[in-house]
């Protein structure tokens, strides 16, 4: 199969973390979201990323059926056989992957008071999900990763590059979120499933002078960090 993507998407880091996390081989494309190829727009109904292309060229959009997809073709599936079990687990599937965009506008925030009112709205989710957590084990089902971990893993390895860069640690008042976060980023998954120079383009994006969050890292490390982000804020509204 061939996942075609954007470097520094959310979404489709979630689809990648899914096939590494099994062990699945697969193909992956970049490419420019500013400069969508024709033969892209012609099979992507949404023009967003990721999709998938099956080794028969069918082509799948949208990353929640993406993901359920793999899960079913791939490996033994992460989705429990329960029917209450299963739904509890999209449902906070969900809540992260419907938080992956308000965590790019709060990276982007160019303020403390804009970062502070776009946090506000992440850490409702931290509370519910720092709540589930509170019941114990090392993932989100005891010792075993499940489809709620990938789902939560592009929010939390984005947290964990955040605080080393700028020493900004979105899961401060989470202890069971922080430790969740460890043990995701212990199992080597999050570096996995995204490409050599992801954090490159991540802190380029996300941590230039002109965001709070760029400054914070100037002030830690008594540097600027501008660069070159090699994309476009507009990109991030074309993942799904």
């Amino acid at each position: 199969m061939k996942i075609v993507s954007f470097k520094i998407c959310p979404f489709v880091q979630r689809v990648t973390a899914l096939l590494e996390a099994k062990n699945v081989p697969y193909d992956i494309d970049y490419i420019d979201l500013s400069n969508k190829p024709k033969w892209f727009l012609d099979v992507s109904p949404n023009a967003q990323v990721p999709i998938l292309i099956t080794d028969d060229n069918r082509v799948l959009f949208e990353s929640d059926a993406i993901v359920e997809y793999i899960d079913e073709v791939a490996g033994a599936p992460m989705l429990s056989g329960d029917p209450v079990t299963r739904a509890q687990d999209r449902a906070w599937s969900y809540l992260a992957a419907k938080n992956y965009l308000v965590q790019c506008s709060s990276q982007r925030s160019a303020d403390e008071p804009t970062h502070e009112e776009r946090l506000a709205k992440l850490k409702t989710a931290f509370t519910k999900i720092e709540k589930r957590l509170s019941e114990g084990g090392t993932f989100a089902h005891d010792d075993q990763m499940s489809a709620v971990d990938i789902a939560w893993l592009p929010i939390l390895h984005r947290t964990d590059i955040i605080k080393e860069y700028s020493g900004f640690d979105y899961l401060e008042n989470y202890p069971s979120l922080q430790k969740w976060r460890a043990a995701i980023m212990a199992t080597g998954i999050p570096e996995k499933s995204v490409p050599e120079d992801f954090e490159e383009r991540f802190t380029a994006f996300y941590l230039p002078d002109t965001t709070f969050l760029g400054r914070l890292t100037r002030e830690k490390n008594g540097e600027a960090c501008c660069g070159d982000a090699q994309c476009h804020a507009e990109d991030m509204a074309c993942c799904a």
